[in-house]
């Protein structure tokens, strides 16, 4: 059988044949109203079949999973993208000027720029189902590992020079990753409500604390330990409502009973204008007596149910 398919393939005549990339137009992918309306409704009935059953517990798992979806799959472009970028780059380096040399560059150069608007797409589509998210449970969607960057809208279709495409993926990928805007901390820790009605007073009264900060820093960079749960969790779940960039600084576990008073350190090394506290444990104390060792204006809301201190 092997000798025969090989005899096959020796009497084909592969001259000039070559396997290249399909033809990249930025057209081809949906549009963003299309994707937002569709998405809009597939979460609208998926969601409506668990409502009122023994599955409605487990709604929160399956929303999350509807995210990652496309989270995992604008990541696997984005690799994609860095290999080609790669690619770009070796044969920069070996540039000898022959015709072939240039006909490949261009052919990886179109096949680098259609992973990213594949990228983008799909980047499109994760942040859609996030705010689908957000609707859904009241909390940003955040991925289990890593970060959830957005790199913008702008494709590079129009990008020929391959020197040109490499400055613009650097370029954003910096932005993306780099944000921007006057930092302000906020810190709180998990807390039990007796009941609904004191938990909705806890959620309005950070959310309102956070609208009167961003009055005076219209520019907010909010800063926060990005706990799932508690405080960290309506805080971002705010900025995400309201387009406010966010910067977490997670645990570093292995510092043990040390991790959490390094986080203090490294979050008010970004020199926020205002610190906001919420009821929490002794890293949330020490956090407050450093910004104010410092002359960092602290927003005390560690009071009953996030209130001022002593207030009622």
């Amino acid at each position: 059988m092997y000798d025969s398919f090989t005899a096959q393939l020796a009497g084909l005549d592969l001259t000039g044949f070559s396997v290249q990339p399909a033809p990249f137009n930025e057209t081809d992918f949906p549009a963003e109203e299309a994707s937002e309306q569709t998405l809009s409704a597939v979460w609208s009935d998926l969601f409506a079949l668990f409502a009122d059953t023994a599955l409605e517990a487990d709604a929160e798992d399956i929303a999350w999973g509807f995210v990652n979806l496309f989270h995992r799959t604008a990541t696997r472009k984005s690799a994609q993208v860095d290999r080609a970028s790669d690619e770009i780059r070796a044969l920069l380096s070996a540039a000898d000027g022959s015709e072939v040399h240039s006909s490949n560059l261009e052919e990886q150069v179109e096949r680098a720029q259609a992973s990213e608007a594949s990228m983008l797409a799909f980047e499109h589509m994760r942040e859609v189902a996030a705010m689908l998210y957000r609707e859904e449970t009241g909390a940003s969607w955040k991925p289990m590992t890593g970060s959830r960057v957005a790199h913008g809208k702008n494709l590079t279709s129009a990008v020929i020079d391959a020197r040109d495409f490499l400055k613009v993926r650097s370029e954003r990928r910096r932005a993306a990753l780099t944000p921007e805007g006057t930092a302000v901390v906020f810190a709180g820790g998990r807390a039990s409500f007796a009941t609904t009605d004191e938990a909705t007073s806890y959620a309005n009264n950070i959310w309102a604390t956070l609208d009167r900060v961003r009055e005076q820093v219209p520019d907010m960079l909010l800063v926060h330990g990005g706990d799932g749960k508690g405080a960290d969790r309506l805080a971002a779940a705010w900025a995400e409502r309201h387009e406010v960039q966010q910067l977490t600084f997670g645990l570093d576990r292995r510092l043990g009973a040390r991790a959490g008073f390094k986080r203090n350190e490294q979050m008010l090394a970004m020199a926020p204008r205002y610190v906001i506290a919420f009821p929490g444990n002794g890293v949330t104390e020490r956090l407050v007596i450093e910004a104010k060792a410092r002359r960092i204006t602290v927003v005390d809301r560690r009071g009953s149910l996030g209130t001022k201190p002593g207030a009622g």
